[in-house]
């Protein structure tokens, strides 16, 4: 058996000398040469990345940073800094940019959650969030205490920078968020901020922050017990362009896109205490902090899309589009209230209208089948468009979309018609 292996050995050896082709010197040459060039290239890389980070952060110092309270300890990341609050074991706002060059960003996820070296109180850590324990089989068995790790500024606004990207990690960045917040509508406003930057490669200077006050609850089963807010509020500001817009969105499933959502800096202040941007130049900020038009930083596709309407100021039985799911399938005849931003007229001859919401987004859709349309006057899809209108009817789930199907002119009313 062992001269076997030996014998094994020797022909593998053998074989392996074999593969090793010997090129002649003008090709070793252009090997070596192309071998430096890619040394070169990445030494460029990582002093080009170096450079970028410290352009933005001198951005950020230099006018995206909030006022400081006499009490608050500014602290300085590559592309974010933060004020920590040690009451509430979380940040009070982070501020960071989103650089153009996100959009060329291919940086995946690192998920190294750690402790904020910087922040002289210590900042939170796993067992604020989970327990960990290490079964008897090596399985790592997770307990969690219902709150996803939420980042303030994300990740993915960083994925051009391993570094930034890195630090993203910090738990002075995280904030305990329900899942249904964090994965849905908070990832929808990153992704609208991100998206419009890469869109427009322009800067985007972003200021983030949970809604702290006193009596809010804790994690119970946490070490630190963080607080555990109610709202958190983001705002976005393009100074190229001359535009801005901010966000405050409660900390729950919302049930309304995030454009509704929006409002002004200003407000934003009188809200919190702070001052947000205070090194802009006083007509500038004036002038930014009044805005929030959300259209300003949707896509282009997105930009006929319409606020679904105030459900208080509707009449009775009367509901708008967001409120209209709650009635799908129930068999009640309800009258559903929303401005058509979109229609489509198929290849069957059956017309779509999508209020408020355009496709591939809609959130609720009139259908009127071929058969039916000759019990209109007119054709609904030219007509309609862009209309405010009242449609009865009973709504069911068409694929996940609230819709009613009606069969004549009557279930529709146009608003101001006479």
């Amino acid at each position: 058996m062992h001269k076997f292996l030996v014998l094994l050995v020797t022909i593998f050896t053998q074989l392996n000398l074999f593969s090793q082709v010997i090129y002649p010197a003008e090709i070793e040459k252009i090997n070596k040469e192309i071998e430096n060039l890619n040394f070169q290239e990445t030494e460029l890389k990582t002093k080009l990345e170096d450079l970028k980070l410290n352009y933005w952060s001198s951005e950020i110092n230099s006018w995206g940073l909030p006022e400081l309270a006499p009490q608050d300890e500014l602290v300085k990341h590559a592309l974010m800094s933060l004020v920590y609050s040690e009451k509430h074991e979380q940040a009070i706002w982070v501020a960071h940019v989103v650089s153009p060059d996100v959009k060329f960003g291919s940086i995946g996820r690192s998920n190294d959650f750690r402790p904020d070296p910087m922040v002289k109180s210590g900042s939170c850590n796993d067992r604020d969030y989970f327990i960990r324990d290490t079964l008897a089989d090596g399985n790592i068995k997770y307990d969690g205490f219902g709150f996803d790790r939420g980042h303030l500024a994300p990740s993915a606004d960083f994925r051009w920078s391993a570094k930034a990207l890195s630090e993203s990690y910090f738990y002075s960045n995280m904030s305990p968020q329900l899942a249904d917040f964090n994965r849905i509508s908070w990832a929808k406003l990153e992704d609208m901020t991100r998206s419009y930057a890469e869109r427009n490669q322009t800067p985007v200077m972003i200021v983030t922050g949970p809604l702290l006050r006193d009596g809010l609850p804790r994690v119970e089963r946490a070490i630190h017990k963080p607080s555990i807010p109610a709202y958190y509020y983001k705002m976005a500001v393009d100074r190229k362009n001359k535009c801005a817009v901010a966000f405050l969105m409660p900390n729950k499933k919302c049930e309304y896109p995030a454009e509704y959502y929006a409002v002004s800096i200003d407000s934003l202040e009188k809200l919190t205490g702070i001052n947000f941007f205070p090194n802009l130049p006083d007509d500038e900020e004036q002038l930014l902090e009044a805005m929030k038009d959300p259209k300003l930083f949707m896509a282009p596709k997105e930009m006929t899309d319409a606020k679904p309407l105030d459900p208080t100021s509707l009449p009775r039985n009367h509901f708008n589009t967001v409120q209209a799911k709650l009635y799908a399938g129930k068999n009640e005849t309800i009258t559903v209230c929303g401005t058509v931003v979109s229609t489509k007229l198929s290849s069957k001859g059956n017309v779509f209208l999508n209020l408020d919401k355009s496709f591939p987004n809609q959130i609720f859709t009139v259908s009127i089948f071929k058969d039916q349309l000759t019990n209109f006057s007119y054709l609904p899809h030219e007509e309609l468009i862009g209309k405010t209108i009242y449609v009865t009817g009973k709504v069911t789930d068409f694929n996940g979309t609230p819709s009613m199907s009606i069969q004549d002119e009557q279930s529709i009313k146009i608003e101001d018609e006479e």
